[in-house]
């Protein structure tokens, strides 16, 4: 007889008998204890049973963060439902294919999405946050439910990638990943306990803001602040005076953009550490960040197949341009295209082994034996190197190109780019010129400097000073925006078309 196992039940029900009155969320002007959380989410998972909807059986959740998106997320899985986790502001088209894709029978979203006008032969409902029919079924839905008899190694929920190149790829993950992020990570790297108030700017359909606003507040008894809104860096300072965090969440571009705002030194006297993942977190935003609020960040590599990050920097021990070290017990590879071990120094492909990697992709055998290999071993798709320890990332795979022979890693690129003054953002891409392969740089330029022929001589001249000149763009073009995965990821294969 197999040892049943209920991840739903693991995060909420043990803090209701020891903590049942202390506060799980903040949301705006509510404060959710323990004892209402489990209560909602058994509502949400009888909701599902009352429409008969059975475990197995894919649940759409295209919710902002707020706490009916953790009830939906968590009481589909006590009920034996997959919740899928997508974005709320998906185009109706991205929408149509995951319905259709994962053959959600249900959906829960907000009544301005394009998601009710969506028919899919599989969809039978769909409830809309704050409408009639949802309040009175969560009203009439018992408070109590048993939750059904999974095991670890069943499938718990799915999230779908962002697709920075093509449709989503639908990622399942086990009941047995959220509890392995949250010990490896949430308490040996960050030690989160019941004393923390966690903040994550990423939010919940991210993989990183699921472990940050989830896995690890409710594995230690912690509380944790949801902003339905958009992250801007006013509301975020704002969000951090207000409730007062300890731990902060973000990812690189939003820390450029509260850096904007700061002119002078700011006191963030309840946060005890911040964290970046996402992209890699330039050493000049470091720098900066720490100088003027006396905080480090602690830079990491995750992914939504790995659920969370795998590679960290330490507090105390932060090395700024890294993504730091194996966190325990994960284990790392970097192999060349043959799949062979290369030496130390030597860029390669990152492979890594852990509890929490995804089994498979839904519907994608193809990309299923690209990514999870044998033995248990997942192809991130990132180039790194890895000298006494410390790994350093080089950039995606698929964006590293060669100039005369000679690899160019965009990252190394761009973050000297970063460090004259006149730059906020970068990406770094390449286009053919002569028929030669040529680096091409996108910058988005701080206010106050001009677009003109002397900045762009003064970038060149900036880029020569540090890197060999096959690495120097040979142009630079200024923009307003770069384009981004709706997790901040910079897509550079549209810059290169």
């Amino acid at each position: 007889m197999k040892e049943t196992y209920n991840v739903a039940c693991e995060l909420i029900d043990r803090h209701i008998v020891s903590r049942g009155d202390k506060v799980a969320i903040y949301h705006e002007d509510r404060k959710i204890s323990y004892a209402q959380l489990g209560e909602n989410v058994n509502r949400f998972g009888n909701v599902l049973k009352d429409l008969g909807v059975q475990p197995g059986e894919r649940i759409l959740v295209a919710l902002p963060d707020c706490p009916e998106c953790v009830y939906a997320f968590l009481g589909s899985i006590r009920h034996g439902a997959w919740p899928v986790l997508v974005s709320p502001i998906l185009a109706k088209a991205t929408y149509e294919f995951i319905l259709r894709d994962c053959q959600a029978s249900a959906a829960i979203t907000t009544s301005d999405s394009p998601v009710p006008g969506i028919r899919t032969e599989h969809l039978r409902h769909v409830l809309c946050l704050g409408e009639k029919e949802f309040l009175d079924r969560a009203a009439a839905a018992s408070t109590e439910l048993d939750p059904h008899p999974s095991s670890r190694n069943d499938i718990a929920f799915m999230l779908y990638s962002s697709g920075s190149t093509g449709n989503p790829k639908g990622v399942v993950h086990r009941h047995a990943a959220i509890p392995f992020t949250a010990d490896v990570y949430g308490n040996r790297v960050l030690n989160v306990t019941d004393e923390d108030i966690c903040f994550s700017a990423s939010k919940i359909f991210f993989a990183y803001g699921l472990g940050n606003s989830i896995s690890f507040p409710f594995s230690a008894g912690a509380a944790v602040v949801l902003y339905s809104g958009k992250s801007t860096a006013p509301d975020v300072f704002n969000v951090i005076s207000t409730y007062r965090p300890s731990l902060f969440f973000a990812v690189p571009t939003l820390y450029n953009m509260m850096l904007m705002t700061l002119d002078e030194k700011t006191s963030l006297d309840s946060v005890r550490m911040c964290i970046s993942a996402g992209e890699a977190l330039p050493a000049a935003t470091y720098e900066k960040w720490k100088e003027l609020t006396g905080l480090e960040i602690l830079d990491g590599i995750g992914s939504t197949e790995a659920l969370h990050i795998f590679i960290s920097n330490r507090p105390g021990r932060v090395r700024p341009g890294t993504s730091g070290y194996l966190v325990p017990p994960y284990e790392a590879g970097i192999v060349d295209e043959n799949g062979l071990p290369v030496q130390p120094g030597e860029p390669g492909h990152l492979l890594i082994r852990g509890e929490s990697t995804a089994p498979f992709y839904w519907n994608r055998p193809d990309k299923t034996s690209e990514t999870m290999l044998r033995d248990g071993w997942l192809r991130t798709g990132d180039i790194y190197t890895e000298d006494s320890g410390c790994y350093r990332y080089h950039g995606r795979a698929d964006d590293m190109f060669k100039v005369d022979a000679n690899w160019v890693s965009p990252v190394k690129v761009e973050d000297v780019l970063r460090e004259h003054a006149s730059v906020m953002e970068c990406a770094v891409t390449w286009r053919t010129l002569e028929g030669l392969v040529k680096p091409l740089a996108y910058v988005v330029l701080n206010p106050g400097f001009l677009d003109d022929m002397k900045l762009y001589r003064t970038l060149r001249a900036h880029v020569l000073e540090k890197l060999p000149d096959y690495m120097c763009p040979v142009q630079i073009v200024c923009c307003p925006e770069l384009p981004k995965t709706e997790t901040g990821k910079i897509q550079r294969f549209k810059l290169r078309t």
